[in-house]
């Protein structure tokens, strides 16, 4: 059972006992999300494109970025297949925990969490999702995304997730010219994503974070 936590822009998160991490940012989860996998990753692709856009998420965790990126679809009307794995999935009782619904007054949250695994489920007519309960480094698909969210924890609790090998590896299925996100602007992550075959660019974080990263596949 993981720990629940409320952030400080009032959104909850949880706190991984296996991990010694959180989900989110204490200084807001709802606000990390937006501001990183939505404003600075999906919106500006998804907000031009005449064609369904592909997402990747590495680290389904609470479901909040694939929450965002449903609502977003459908109040733009544009199409998104998003594709997401997790190695140790949230139980349905914690997830019913969180207080997503009430914190964007959106609707469907617990659909997300009640969508069956390795299956395709349309939860809208712009919105599709696939989750996958596996490891990185075994995961393939057919895809090829426009869109990576990389929400794995930090490097210090998982270091082989944050490998020039891995970031290689999502090259592979990754479009020319798209976009990763990930909250982490560490020198080692910076390193391992030009070495896998991104352009690196460093934007302002959320609150008080200095930093985030966007990359881009070369």
């Amino acid at each position: 059972m993981e720990r629940l936590l409320v952030t400080e822009d009032g959104s909850h998160s949880l706190y991984s006992l296996q991990f010694g991490q959180q989900y989110h940012s204490l200084q807001g989860a709802l606000m990390e999300s937006e501001h990183i996998c939505i404003n600075l990753g999906l919106l500006p692709i998804l907000k031009d494109s005449t064609v369904p856009v592909h997402v990747f998420e590495m680290g389904f965790g609470t479901g909040l970025n694939a929450f965002l990126a449903w609502k977003l679809a459908d109040r733009l009307q544009k199409s998104v297949f998003y594709t997401t794995i997790e190695a140790y999935p949230v139980s349905e009782t914690e997830a019913q925990l969180l207080n997503y619904e009430q914190e964007t007054g959106e609707s469907g949250f617990m659909r997300l969490h009640q969508a069956p695994w390795s299956a395709p489920t349309h939860l809208s007519d712009f919105f599709r999702i696939t989750k996958e309960s596996t490891q990185l480094q075994d995961f393939h698909s057919d895809e090829v995304f426009d869109v990576i969210f990389y929400d794995a924890f930090d490097p210090r609790a998982q270091p082989e997730l944050w490998t020039a090998e891995i970031f290689s590896q999502i090259a592979a299925q990754t479009r020319q010219g798209g976009v990763l996100v990930t909250y982490s602007s560490k020198g080692i992550v910076k390193r391992a994503l030009r070495a896998g075959g991104f352009e690196v660019q460093r934007h302002k974080g959320p609150g008080r974070k200095t930093h985030v990263l966007k990359a881009i596949k070369l």
